[in-house]
């Protein structure tokens, strides 16, 4: 298991789906676990009652049917599926009109979902989600990219209340996909994940819904700070060692 797990990380997300079902047919035994921790490229799925897409994931899914948050039914329906309580509902439809606002605002577009789910320590779990598609055909294109993929899923443990102070543990995971294909740039593609945990305790007086914003807007900035350090700065040292650019080269030519 250990060793499926380290693959897995050095999987490009494009190539993730056909590598876990190879594993899940040589290591049946270790079936569950592999599905809870393998992220996967987000898919999404339209809500027809409602007129939005929704993102699928494990987080909303029971059998082979996935819960709307727009419209809390599955798709296909599906008797007798586990829901989230009244009270958590509410706050699940809340965050769903408030992370919307936060996706536009940061990524210009996309699509993004939050689910929601009582877990067995008096508490909750949210999962936030949101999956942008920078490619030609995307709504968010952007330059040369021929195609482009930003999944990110952030889910957050929050604990039972203890005089208004709450345990929030955050596991985020964030998936790119980049390649450009074109006459000035050339073919390149750039893929990759990363994944940060963070854990705290804050008071409750401003709600969950604001802590769990702070704590994802938090994490994004050190994710994208990450992924521009170890992908789009180890590239650009490679290809400018191996291909200088050409005013590099007329500086260190020698005078003649």
């Amino acid at each position: 298991m250990e060793a499926a797990m380290g693959l897995m990380r050095r999987i490009p997300p494009k190539h993730t789906e056909t590598a876990l079902s190879a594993l899940l047919s040589l290591l049946p035994e270790h079936s569950s676990d592999l599905l809870s921790q393998v992220d996967q490229p987000l898919q999404v799925l339209c809500d027809m009652e409602s007129g939005k897409e929704f993102i699928l994931c494990e987080y909303n899914r029971d059998a082979d049917s996935y819960r709307s948050p727009w419209s809390n039914k599955y798709h296909p329906p599906l008797e007798d599926a586990p829901q989230p309580s009244l009270e958590l509902r509410k706050l699940e439809v809340e965050a769903n009109e408030v992370f919307a606002i936060y996706r536009d605002q940061y990524y210009e577009g996309g699509i993004s979902s939050v689910y929601m789910w009582e877990d067995e320590n008096e508490g909750f779990v949210a999962c936030f989600l949101i999956k942008k598609d920078g490619s030609k055909t995307g709504h968010g294109r952007r330059g040369y990219l021929q195609e482009g993929a930003w999944d990110a899923i952030h889910v957050i443990e929050v604990g039972p209340e203890e005089e208004e102070i709450v345990q929030y543990c955050l596991t985020s995971t964030v998936m790119l996909t980049m390649t450009t294909d074109n006459e000035s740039s050339g073919s390149f593609n750039l893929s990759g994940s990363i994944r940060r945990q963070m854990s705290i305790k804050l008071s409750v007086s401003e709600g969950h819904l604001c802590n769990m914003g702070k704590m994802i807007e938090e994490m994004e900035g050190k994710l994208r700070n990450s992924l521009d350090q170890v992908y789009f700065g180890k590239t650009n040292e490679m290809v400018c060692t191996l291909r200088p650019p050409a005013e590099l080269v007329q500086m260190k030519l020698p005078d003649t």
